[in-house]
């Protein structure tokens, strides 16, 4: 009886931890690109489709340019620091460029993700170099993303 009663308080505990990992389900928001010469404003958002697996698209806007960026990134917590994520990914993004050739670039990032329980806004920051694919346009490795989204369970 002993075992059977610790089998299921280890599956309900289990399940508790599970869910405290993700305090949120989406979140939308404005989001920050930024270049070495560029800096795109505009919309993004994320899903996550498991606790630690998670998709993001951004819509970014500059002086006749605008980026579109998809992004895969795998979520895991900090230990003992609730609502702390740490996250690394990668992702393509397309910089449409008036007059000019368009961008193609592979994303790589690494960042984090903060969410305070009870507070429907999620902050983030990461670093994602660009790694050019087409012929025109640079590498970047000094290029950050910045994000406040509003949480939706």
């Amino acid at each position: 009886m002993k075992k059977l009663l610790f089998a299921i308080a280890f599956v309900l505990l289990g399940n508790v931890a599970v869910k405290a990992q993700t305090n949120y389900r989406a979140a939308l928001g404005l989001g920050i690109d930024l270049y070495d010469e560029a800096t795109f404003f505009g919309a993004t958002g994320k899903y996550f489709f498991s606790d630690h697996h998670v998709g993001q698209a951004d819509l970014g806007f500059e002086d006749n340019a605008t980026i579109v960026t998809f992004l895969y990134s795998f979520h895991k917590q900090f230990v003992g620091a609730r609502g702390l994520r740490w996250y690394a990914g990668v992702g393509p993004s397309i910089i449409f460029i008036k007059d000019s050739d368009n961008i193609f670039a592979l994303r790589p990032h690494l960042g984090i993700d903060f969410k305070v329980d009870g507070v429907p806004l999620v902050l983030n920051f990461d670093w994602r170099p660009s790694i050019v694919l087409s012929d025109v346009g640079e590498n970047q490795v000094a290029a950050f993303g910045f994000g406040l989204q509003f949480a939706i369970d």
